[in-house]
């Protein structure tokens, strides 16, 4: 069985990783790894894939970032070209990036089997492009590997139940990730603070002047408790430096750092207290982890964490973040380990594509 993996950002890779690793273990089993180029930055170099045991791509399309439609369209291109070449039994797409709808986009058309990995997912908000690519990429998948049960009741509301298709709850393949990579080492460059929380701000609708001053004027006033640390994304940077001469001076308790590897991550979240951020995948991570987590968004693909109370979504008012950072902090949290399956999911995946028959 030949599989074409088709990967384009930073997230992806990392949940590549542990899959690859349990697909090379089984014999009869041939895995071709497309990278598309939608995302590149330093961690994406040959360090990264070293330090993670990543297999290196066969294909990398240096697709780059572009508009949508252009982006889309011409990683549909490539995909087809290498899709043809490599005659696949399976296409396997990840989350919900332009490059996920593309290789989707290429299986249908191909008559190729497809497989989406994080499948049923839903923001319910149609503004979002990752909302349309997961929905899209839902619909026209032969297997729909859900996260959780969550998930599932998503795609039975929209009827996904009378589409013919097979669909599975395994868990979450970042849990599988997070517990194989924190035994790794990381190359912090820096002393923890003993009592510190973590937080990343970089959504597009929070990255404008006004709400990153009331963003940043709440976390600096919740720094005054406890030290934030902030690896800061460069769009976020490159807008506060409009505004802000100098970041330390203007928010002398957030640590300012730069962007960090997954490994540097997990440490951070591990020994943090708690996290805020804006981030989809922190989200989970911060559960993974047992800690509580500070969403600063209207709405989240993980509703089960809100659910729990792990995690609490709040509007970008400096009243509504110090009002929920209270509430969470002042919380003694029984952590349910199991909402994402139980590290396994890796394996389950690759059983169900060896047995799969429609």
């Amino acid at each position: 069985m030949k599989i074409l993996t088709i990967l384009g950002a930073r997230p992806q890779f990392i949940k590549a990783a542990v899959l690859s690793n349990e697909i090379t273990s089984h014999n009869g089993i041939e895995e071709i790894i497309v990278h598309t180029g939608q995302h590149y930055d330093k961690n994406m170099s040959d360090v990264f894939f070293n330090d993670m045991r990543i297999p290196c791509p066969k294909y990398n399309l240096e697709v780059k970032s572009k508009f949508h439609g252009e982006m889309t369209g011409m990683m549909m291109a490539e995909i087809e070209k290498v899709a043809i070449k490599e005659n696949p039994d399976w296409i396997l797409v990840y989350g919900d990036t332009n490059s996920t709808l593309a290789g989707a986009l290429v299986a249908t058309k191909l008559h190729i089997k497809l497989a989406h990995v994080e499948a049923g997912l839903r923001s319910y908000n149609m503004e979002m492009p990752e909302e349309v690519n997961r929905i899209l990429t839902d619909r026209i998948s032969d297997i729909l590997f859900c996260p959780s049960n969550a998930a599932v009741k998503n795609l039975e509301k929209e009827g996904f139940g009378n589409m013919g298709k097979k669909i599975e709850v395994v868990g979450d393949i970042m849990f599988d990730s997070a517990l194989h990579y924190s035994k790794f080492n990381s190359n912090l460059q820096f002393d923890l603070p003993s009592d510190y929380l973590l937080s990343t701000i970089h959504r597009a609708e929070n990255t404008t002047p006004e709400k990153l001053a009331v963003i940043f004027g709440a976390l600096n006033k919740i720094g005054a408790e406890h030290k934030i640390i902030l690896p800061i994304h460069p769009r976020t940077k490159s807008i506060l430096a409009n505004s802000v001469q100098d970041l330390e001076t203007s928010y002398p308790n957030i640590l300012f750092i730069e962007p960090q590897g997954y490994l540097e991550m997990l440490s951070l979240i591990r020994n943090s207290k708690m996290v805020i951020t804006d981030s989809g995948g922190l989200q989970k991570e911060a559960y993974f982890f047992q800690k509580p987590c500070l969403t600063l968004r209207d709405q989240t693909e993980w509703i089960e964490l809100v659910e729990q109370g792990y995690n609490k979504l709040s509007p970008i008012s400096e009243t509504d973040i110090l009002a929920n950072y209270k509430l969470l902090i002042s919380t003694d949290f029984k952590f349910n380990k199991y909402i994402y399956g139980e590290g396994n999911t890796a394996e389950k995946i690759v059983n169900s594509l060896k047995n799969f028959t429609k």
